[in-house]
């Protein structure tokens, strides 16, 4: 459903589902007694300045009958976010296509405490390009190339290149090194991860999840000895990467997560997570020759690293 409402400030108004029947004779009455801990002021006074619409743009007032319309659109009012210290270096734009190297601790999209600050609201703004959506995304901790749609109406055609696999992606990593690992290595193994755990796990069963290791170099650094590593993944598990290198012995630079959870502590902006999106590679669906983006992005964490 298209919403009625425009993007705002890079942010896409929020829809809700209202009942069919209820104690509620108002549809804000019912939005009243379900977010009863949020200013009721100011709900009010979104449904009497005509921000809260239907599908299809009907004004939701303040006398709107409850089982009216089946869903509603308004805006939320967003907290005040500090901006984050780290910066979106745009690699490529065009009608149709926006590549960005999206920088550790930046989410892709708004969820819980990020809003304004996620690569889609930050780029939206500053490109002022209020229908960019992102074909698809990156952990918040890690870094490199990401792809957004800029034209709905060939939105379709790059989305189908992920969801048919035919997309190669290439990652970078610095994590420790095993000597008696022989390289390169492919990972297979069955991963789950559920929505009320915090991790993925590996269990038993038909692999899933498919990534090729190779070590590129060694090097001394602030860790001790570590490897920079090429990843090539074949499937996009939740944390894939992160799971199986730690699962070889060799756990990713900075990972808070794998092999052991930390506690949760503040970000420590000087130790980003040392994974890379580096590079993407596809034959474009609308011109039918081959595209590449690489990502500018360095791992700190490799001391000697170079292309």
């Amino acid at each position: 459903m298209k919403s009625p409402l425009p993007v705002r400030n890079g942010v896409n108004a929020t829809r809700m589902r209202m009942p069919a029947a209820g104690p509620w004779a108002t549809a804000m009455e019912y939005v009243l007694e379900r977010f009863n801990h949020v200013d009721r002021d100011g709900i009010v006074d979104r449904f009497r300045r005509g921000e809260v619409k239907a599908l299809g743009g009907d004004v939701v007032t303040p006398d709107t009958p409850l089982n009216e319309h089946t869903f509603i659109w308004y805006y939320r009012e967003l907290p005040v976010e500090a901006r984050l210290p780290v910066e979106l270096g745009v690699l490529h734009r065009d009608e149709h296509l926006v590549v960005v190297d999206k920088p550790h601790f930046l989410p892709t999209t708004p969820g819980g405490m990020y809003v304004q600050e996620s690569a889609l609201v930050r780029l939206r703004v500053m490109l002022d390009m209020p229908d960019l959506v992102p074909i698809h995304r990156l952990d918040r901790m890690t870094a490199g190339v990401l792809l957004f749609s800029a034209n709905p109406d060939t939105r379709g055609a790059y989305q189908l290149l992920f969801e048919r696999r035919r997309v190669q992606k290439t990652y970078e990593a610095v994590a420790g090194v095993r000597p008696e690992l022989q390289f390169p290595l492919t990972v297979r193994s069955r991963m789950v991860k559920s929505r009320t755990y915090l991790l993925a796990q590996e269990v038993e069963g038909e692999p899933n999840a498919e990534t090729r290791i190779e070590l590129v170099d060694t090097a001394d650094g602030a860790a001790g000895r570590v490897g920079r590593y090429r990843l090539s993944p074949h499937t996009g598990k939740t944390h894939q990467l992160r799971v199986h290198l730690a699962a070889q012995g060799i756990g990713i630079v900075n990972d808070p997560f794998y092999p052991v959870l930390l506690p949760e502590t503040p970000d420590d902006y000087t130790k980003p997570l040392q994974l890379l999106a580096k590079s993407i590679e596809f034959t474009d669906p609308l011109s039918g020759r081959p595209a590449r983006f690489d990502s500018r992005l360095r791992l700190s964490a490799f001391p000697t690293m170079t292309q």
